[in-house]
């Protein structure tokens, strides 16, 4: 049964946000917010933020990232009239959102000393590349924190540091920026006041790092990449079938039993060589040879369907674009038809979490740059004529800004 999205109100419903995002940190911050009932305006500059005019792999991200949000835009650089325009917006958010280089914010009057000053109780989310410390004022990219963080190092073979394949730091340093930001309004309902949260590239690596870290200050050896580790089960490998990658885990000795007894290899059940798993570990060379001698000859979907029954962890290697098309993703409501700026719809994945049941859904598809932008004047308190004016001395373009889908090309 697939679950439908609830059309009742969010638990954030009532908080209002002014997201400054661009690119991937920021406005996966938002989304979370914004996914859960938050009503979260993007503030865009004339033309709109140029992540949507990114190419290649980064074509992607503004659509991906910016579903239930709106967008209004406004020049920050248009003298009072736009000041006048910040300063309402300003009061009338309870939470703001930057993930620009550093000093950017503190040039436009909008650092969090200066927004504070507006409005005593919004919770500022400052996003950067590091937190405040020697390194605070260095340029950082997801990229660039993979490497310095140590997860590029686990992540490659041996000499070869590769990142992840996907903006892992990026969007795990938003997360940890709305849980700090729900923490916060928990602590505003009591003091009445908001504060700074900081969330940073390089520490959401060394996070992830922190379990590698433990590990050799507990074995005193320096932890080997993940391609070169050294196995702690016989069977947790990559196999090659007649058709398709497989990685098969076998894990304990009630796997063991059910894996061989699944797929006939009662002869290196018997095997003594083979009893405990310590025992295996000592011929896993010839052990998964024998293994993988069996799974070349079948399909990999054989093999899934096989290890599920023995209730064995499995997986097919799957490309990014297979998962549209899932079988679990699309029956359990977790891909969410979404507008893409040609009109053509497509299913992208739902936050990874339920509520009551509830996927969260979409209420708002991606908007166009600065559709929102007369709507969220009327709600900071300007008239039609004010309005007007407004449109006049620059301070918004007065038509929304869309923008067509590129040809791929490389990155």
């Amino acid at each position: 049964m697939t679950p439908a999205a609830s059309p009742r109100p969010g638990p954030l419903a009532g908080i209002k946000v002014l997201d400054f995002g661009h690119m991937v940190m920021g406005p996966s911050c938002g989304l979370i917010l914004a996914d859960l009932g938050a009503e979260v305006m993007r503030i865009e500059p004339p033309g709109g933020d140029p992540t949507r005019r990114l190419r290649g792999l980064g074509m992607g991200f503004f659509t991906n990232f910016n579903r239930n949000k709106s967008s209004a835009q406004i020049d920050l650089k248009q003298g009072d009239a736009s000041r006048e325009v910040l300063d309402r917006a300003l009061r009338w958010a309870d939470v703001a959102i930057e993930n620009f280089a550093p000093g950017v914010m503190k040039n436009l009057g909008l650092d969090y000393e200066a927004v504070r000053a507006i409005n005593p109780r919004i919770v500022y989310c400052s996003l950067k590349g590091f937190l405040p410390g020697p390194y605070q004022d260095r340029l950082a990219l997801d990229e660039v924190a993979q490497m310095m963080g140590g997860m590029a190092f686990m992540t490659g073979p041996e000499g070869q540091p590769l990142r992840a394949g996907g903006s892992i730091v990026d969007i795990t340093g938003g997360m940890f920026g709305a849980i700090g930001i729900l923490a916060a309004l928990r602590e505003r309902e009591h003091t009445g006041s908001g504060q700074l949260v900081q969330s940073a590239l390089y520490e959401t690596a060394a996070f992830y790092s922190g379990q590698h870290m433990a590990y050799y200050a507990l074995s005193g050896q320096a932890p080997r990449p993940m391609p070169s580790r050294d196995h702690l089960f016989t069977v947790y490998d990559l196999f090659r079938t007649r058709d398709n990658d497989v990685f098969v885990a076998v894990t304990s000795e009630q796997h063991w039993q059910r894996f061989c007894e699944e797929f006939g290899l009662a002869e290196l059940f018997a095997d003594p060589a083979h009893a405990t798993q310590a025992d295996r570990l000592k011929v896993r060379g010839p052990l998964t040879q024998s293994i993988a001698d069996v799974f070349a000859t079948l399909g990999s979907d054989e093999i899934v369907e096989r290890c599920a029954r023995a209730r064995l962890p499995v997986a097919k290697v799957n490309r990014p674009e297979q998962l549209m098309d899932d079988q679990h993703l699309r029956e359990s409501g977790q891909l969410l038809p979404t507008r893409l700026p040609d009109g053509r719809e497509v299913p992208l994945p739902a936050l990874p979490f339920r509520m009551d049941g509830r996927t969260l859904g979409i209420v708002r598809q991606p908007q166009p740059a600065g559709a929102q932008t007369r709507d969220f004047l009327t709600a900071l308190g300007y008239g039609a004529e004010e309005i007007e004016s407004l449109a006049d001395a620059g301070v918004f373009p007065d038509t929304a800004s869309t923008f067509p889908i590129a040809a791929p090309v490389g990155v």
